[in-house]
């Protein structure tokens, strides 16, 4: 018998306490074997997985957004690298004091060191920078895990801080700059703090502006920062396209001041003005009062009645008289007058059911075709419309686009109206003729100038000349649409008839409506339009609220530019005096255009036309 089985009684409760500590630490052993087949292999791969999730990180590398210039190549919008200031308050503490403990000589204790923050990094960032004392503490000492401290810093000056203070991190942050303020705003729009796009084009061409954000794959330390050689996966950004607009900044700049002097001194409503390259149909300035400054305090600007808006493709309204010469137009390419023809024009007119007259009384008048439209005679203008036809006209309408949309790549285009001719009522044909019944947009209605002054040729407005992208590659841009909308020889003899809009004459008699529009040393051809609201109250036309519209061209003998001017409502002309016209502010602009392109004055002066036949 083995002898370790021979112990008196008085030693057997020992073994006994000694055999059920081996049974425990067996079963132990067991559990913690079980324990640790069940976590590295039953699951391992799950937990391995998790873990790297928690300490794994996406990381987005934003594109930078593109720039929209004007035809010269000058910033009209770019964006300008800076930076954030942020922290992670949560966990700044701890980490001041690990870094304390790790080199107390030059890092101070956690308390020390936050208040060496507050009193330092203001000075860093200089004046220019929106922080004060009070907010970086409360933002440094709050609960949340994430804070942004500052933002717009310059680059430099927050390299700087997150140098000396590693505790901050320096976030890239890419700011919108609109270097000319208020200018073309109109037309550019503005960008949101999330870097999308609000209004104008920064809206409207938002996704090719933009670009792709890239991304990159990197760890995550328990401090929080990005763990050294751990970045994979990466996936470079491509930046937006830049935007090459027709748009010349110096004629915006000088239109866009030269609108809001009008309605201020008119006391319209609203004003807007158009540009157009009478050759290639390029907007050279599309202009509109009351435009907001982007980089300005917005809301205090909003108060002021300041605008987002683009009135100049957005707003639609009856043209009025300024339309007669699709009328002009059609009567002259249809063989049913000459310039020279006298027509005996009543003060009145029956046409289609509708008693139509013009805007002054007056007997019988012995009017050249030239006259009716110098004069802007109501019942002429039907007279020859009649001549022309219903269906002839409506093919006129058709050409010069009225009602259809012109895709210039702006946000909120309308397409204006004009009702299908199946549509037509008893009174529609004495409306259309004298620019009634139908509606457009500033921009439509200096393309059907556009088109006289183009030998009878409209072509497409157009206000995105080229799109580059990033890498320097131009994308083809459509070639605009063209429309021969009448001969060349009929586009001339329209546009020297409408000369005599601006003649003038001391008896009156031979006079024009808009004498006030000629520029001395240059032939200039045009038209005058009122144009009567809509009464919200009754839903009749108005008595006293009106469009007041003027389009035009100059030189007349070789036309080079095309204006087009609207103004809602005004109580006076546009230079402050008496009556209700646009001529002045055509005067004005057209005189810089032709100035600052430095067109050569025309051979000679026009010709006196006769409008009333003696």
């Amino acid at each position: 018998m083995n002898s370790w089985l021979q112990v008196d009684p008085s030693a057997g409760r020992f073994s006994w306490r000694g055999s059920a500590v081996i049974v425990v630490v067996i079963v132990c052993t067991v559990v913690l074997v079980a324990r640790l087949v069940q976590l590295q292999v039953i699951e391992g791969p799950s937990l391995s997985a998790e873990a790297s999730q928690q300490r794994t990180a996406v990381l987005a590398d934003p594109a930078k957004r593109g720039a929209i210039v004007d035809d010269d190549g000058r910033e009209l919008a770019y964006t300008m690298d800076a930076r954030a200031l942020s922290v992670h308050p949560k966990n700044l503490l701890p980490w001041m004091e690990e870094r304390h403990e790790l080199d107390p000589d030059d890092v101070a204790e956690p308390t020390e060191r936050l208040e060496q923050i507050i009193r330092e990094v203001p000075g860093m960032l200089g004046d220019g920078a929106q922080i004060n004392p009070e907010d970086l503490r409360r933002k440094l000492t709050s609960d949340s895990t994430y804070e942004v401290l500052v933002r717009d810093v310059d680059p430099d000056k927050a390299e700087a801080v997150a140098k000396k203070f590693p505790e901050i991190t320096a976030e890239r942050q890419d700011v919108r700059q609109y270097p000319n303020g208020a200018v073309a705003a109109n037309v550019i729009g503005k960008i949101s703090r999330d870097n999308e796009g609000q209004f104008g084009l920064e809206l409207s061409q938002d996704a090719k502006l933009q670009g792709i954000d890239g991304s990159r794959t990197v760890d995550i330390g328990g401090s929080g920062n990005v763990v050294p050689g751990s970045t994979r996966d990466e996936h470079p950004s491509v930046n937006g396209d830049t935007y090459h607009l027709t748009l010349d900044v110096d004629a915006q700049t000088y239109v866009q001041q030269a609108t809001q002097q009008a309605k201020e001194k008119s006391g319209a409503d609203s004003a807007s003005v158009v540009v157009m390259d009478a050759k290639t149909g390029k907007i050279r300035a599309m202009a509109t009062s009351d435009t907001i400054n982007p980089q300005g305090d917005l809301d205090k600007q909003l108060d002021q009645g300041k605008e987002f808006g683009n009135r100049t493709v957005e707003a639609a309204y009856e043209p009025g008289s300024v339309a007669k010469v699709m009328t002009a137009a059609a009567a002259i390419q249809e063989g049913k007058t000459t310039p020279d023809e006298v027509l005996q024009v009543p003060g009145q007119i029956e046409m289609s059911g509708v008693t139509v007259k013009d805007a002054w009384e007056h007997g019988t008048v012995p009017y050249t075709t030239t006259g009716v439209f110098s004069k802007s005679s109501n019942v002429g203008t039907l007279m020859l419309a009649d001549r022309v036809g219903q269906d002839s006209y409506d093919k006129y309408l058709k050409k010069f686009g009225i009602g259809q949309s012109l895709d210039l790549g702006l946000p909120g285009e309308t397409s204006g109206y004009v009702p299908d001719l199946n549509q037509w009522s008893g009174g529609t044909f004495a409306n259309l003729p004298i620019g009634q019944g139908m509606s457009m947009n500033l921009v439509q209605m200096t393309g059907i100038y556009q088109a006289m002054a183009n030998s009878g040729v409209r072509v497409q407005p157009t206000l995105i000349d080229k799109v580059t992208t990033a890498d320097g590659t131009d994308i083809p841009q459509p070639e605009p649409a063209t429309t021969e909308v009448v001969s060349p020889q009929t586009a001339r003899t329209v546009v020297d008839m409408f000369r005599g809009i601006n003649q003038d004459d001391p008896t009156g008699v031979q006079q024009g409506t808009a004498p006030a529009a000629a520029i001395e040393g240059y032939q200039t051809s045009g038209k005058t339009g009122t144009a009567q609201q809509i009464d919200p109250d009754t839903g009749a036309y108005s008595n006293s609220a009106y469009w007041i519209t003027y389009a035009g061209m100059a030189p007349a003998d070789d036309p080079r530019y095309v204006v087009g001017i609207m103004l809602d409502n005004p109580e006076r002309s546009t230079d402050g005096t008496g009556g209700q016209s646009a001529a002045p502010l055509f005067h004005d602009v057209m005189s810089w255009l032709l100035d600052h392109y430095n067109v050569p004055l025309s051979p000679e002066a026009a010709p006196r036309m006769t409008l009333e036949a003696q």
